[in-house]
């Protein structure tokens, strides 16, 4: 379980005293800890999988914000926070990779307009979840129906 390895990264992280991948970790592990309360059960993979997915994607925007606030301080420890995180995520698709799937899943779906965009997407998300960026699938999707 991913708790488990959260976890046993946490005591290192305490042992080297790496502030801010102990912190990285403690938020995940407090994250994951939620999402089990408030589903109410263990959670799946793919549970995990969308709950680091989700801290990954909160550290980004975060620090696109300190970037744009002139911050690049801020943004060196939010970055360090982002290189913990990927540590937990499944290794990401390439360009190609992710161009192909949303060729095969157009293919698959048989879409031929914007107006089945919702389709492609439904079909292809969860085959990238995790792997991919939602944007990039969402802008190759737009670009592919266009």
């Amino acid at each position: 379980m991913l708790v488990e390895t959260v976890t046993a990264d946490m005591k290192a992280a305490m042992k080297t005293k790496d502030k801010v991948a102990l912190g990285a970790v403690r938020m995940l592990k407090s994250a994951l800890f939620n999402e089990q309360i408030k589903l109410g059960h263990v959670l799946t993979a793919d549970a995990e999988l969308a709950v680091v997915a989700r801290e990954m994607k909160q550290r980004v925007e975060e620090k696109t914000a300190y970037l744009n606030a002139n911050r690049p301080d801020l943004a060196a420890d939010v970055q360090r926070q982002i290189e913990v995180l990927q540590r937990y995520m499944p290794v990401q698709l390439s360009l190609a990779e992710v161009t192909a799937m949303v060729e095969m899943t157009i293919a698959e779906v048989g879409a031929t307009s914007k107006a089945d965009f919702g389709k492609v997407m439904a079909t292809l998300m969860p085959k990238v979840q995790g792997q991919a960026d939602g944007k990039l699938v969402n802008q190759l999707v737009q670009a592919r129906l266009t």
